[in-house]
């Protein structure tokens, strides 16, 4: 998508962030890949031998570039989790492929980005507690069936209760939304409902899935938040991780709205509200 290459454009045209803030991610451990996803699935994607359903699950043609992306992108997440140990908070300028689970791509996802680095912040002992904040506006359901038994990572989604996945997981907190919900009531839930999270699970790392297809210009979204409330939302989030001295990786997560310019300038509010914050 264009906006992975804008974003960072933008970023650095308006001096928020220099060329050595970014990082290239490195190569991709395949282990930890296996940690989340089952060998099956993963042979079949290296090998592009999905059958046609499943092509047809993920919304892609299936091709090497395409599966190189992901790896990618599962790699920067990675690596982002690391920096975020040191630096309070790291971003991928992707990912948040939300929808893929164990053992299926789905919703334009292969692999689950988040999933694997919370699998190897835990292999590694470098976290003993992950909370998974996904506030896309599609529920996070690959993510819920990954973790659906591991009591060391708690998944919460917020998301529009009729929207894709029509067929939802079972998140350890789900908030469905009615479509049509708009700046006050998304607002004051999600402040309602962070404080008493983070208590309740205490974690020692946060990843954030901070999608902006929760826009009213989003083609897909169904909810109807203004650019200033999606950056209020942002706020929420990162206040409490600094708050409670909890580092954060932050992946992308959707965005399409039909003006390029107002999904890019909604993610460039996330990495704004967060160096503001923690630098």
């Amino acid at each position: 998508m264009a906006k992975y290459e804008l974003i960072p454009e933008q970023l650095l045209h308006e001096g928020v962030v220099l060329p050595d803030h970014f990082f290239k991610p490195g190569v991709l451990n395949e282990r930890y890949v296996l940690l989340t996803h089952d060998w099956a699935y993963w042979a079949r994607l290296k090998e592009q031998s999905l059958s046609a359903k499943e092509i047809r699950r993920i919304g892609f043609p299936l091709t090497s570039q395409l599966v190189q992306r992901e790896v990618c992108i599962v790699q920067g997440t990675i690596e982002a989790s690391v920096f975020a140990l040191s630096e309070g908070v790291a971003f991928n300028v992707a990912g948040g492929t939300h929808h893929a689970g164990s053992s299926w791509g789905e919703g334009f996802c292969l692999l689950n980005d988040q999933a694997v680095a919370a699998h190897y912040l835990l292999d590694k002992k470098l976290a003993k507690q992950i909370l998974i904040i996904d506030l896309d506006v599609h529920q996070g359901n690959g993510t819920a069936e990954i973790f659906e038994k591991n009591e060391q990572v708690f998944t919460f989604s917020m998301h529009c209760e009729k929207n894709f996945p029509f067929r939802k997981e079972r998140s350890d907190l789900d908030i469905g939304l009615d479509s049509g919900v708009g700046d006050e009531q998304y607002l004051e839930t999600l402040a309602d409902t962070l404080p008493s999270l983070i208590d309740r699970v205490q974690p020692d790392f946060i990843f954030y899935l901070a999608g902006v297809d929760v826009l009213a210009t989003d083609k897909l979204g169904w909810l109807k938040l203004s650019r200033q409330a999606c950056k209020q939302r942002d706020q929420l989030v990162f206040d409490h991780c600094k708050r409670s001295g909890i580092p954060v990786q932050v992946s992308m997560g959707g965005g399409y709205s039909s003006r390029i310019g107002d999904i890019v300038d909604a993610h460039c509010n996330t990495f704004k509200v967060a160096l503001a914050l923690f630098n």
